[in-house]
């Protein structure tokens, strides 16, 4: 009784089957990717991470697939998959978010259920542009340590302020000291960008700035 059980399937599997599952998980590991890619604001962006999504949901269908309904199966992959080692940290929640969402998405489409995977996709990707779009959810910013010396010019605004203030919504000096073998001060300011994606521009324009040289900013120990 207990063979009979384990050789339990209550759903033929056909080509047209397998093919229209894998399509479906496909493209929406591909639009789960995307919405990734439109609404990520953070400094650790990575390509590899967005291929892994769409892979990661045509993936777990294919799984899916193969077990069925054999519990021999679901027991034998179990097994197979405790031997595997992820080292690799996930500094993010917004990250590990995805990886649910690609892993619900293959899910849904290797159980045959590709209306549940289509509509969930598209329903939870409007959810996250509603969401990265909204003013109302946002917080006060992420604070970025900059660090730079500039030269001691003698005015009470010296010519980097107009730079911080066009693309920082807020900045703050947290440590100024003289270097021993020039007239520069090294700077360390706190400060929250206007735009995160701009980071390249805010230190572009920095660099132009006479006088300022050694720009450094860090955010969770990411340096640009």
């Amino acid at each position: 009784m207990f063979s009979d059980f384990q050789n339990l399937q209550i759903f033929q599997i056909t080509l047209e089957d397998i093919v229209a599952n894998l399509l479906v998980s496909m493209l929406c590991g591909m639009f789960i990717a995307f919405v990734y890619r439109r609404t990520y604001k953070g400094p650790g962006y990575t390509m590899s991470y967005v291929h892994s999504i769409v892979l990661l949901t045509v993936i777990t269908t294919m799984v899916i697939m193969i077990i069925g309904n054999n519990l021999a199966r679901a027991f034998g992959l179990v097994g197979a998959m405790s031997i595997i080692r992820f080292r690799t940290a996930v500094k993010e929640t917004y990250d590990i978010v995805f990886i649910f969402f690609g892993l619900a998405a293959g899910l849904a489409a290797g159980a045959g259920a590709r209306m549940i995977a289509v509509v969930g996709t598209l329903f939870i990707g409007g959810i996250v542009f509603v969401l990265a779009r909204s003013r109302s959810f946002t917080g006060v910013g992420r604070e970025y340590l900059l660090q730079f010396s500039a030269r001691q010019n003698g005015t009470a605004d010296p010519p980097y302020i107009q730079v911080l203030d066009k693309h920082c919504r807020q900045h703050r000096v947290v440590n100024v000291k003289t270097a021993d073998d020039s007239d520069a001060l090294l700077l360390s300011y706190f400060v929250q960008l206007r735009k995160q994606d701009r980071n390249q521009d805010f230190l572009r324009d920095l660099r132009a700035v006479p006088g300022v040289r050694q720009i450094n900013l860090y955010y969770d120990e990411e340096q640009y």
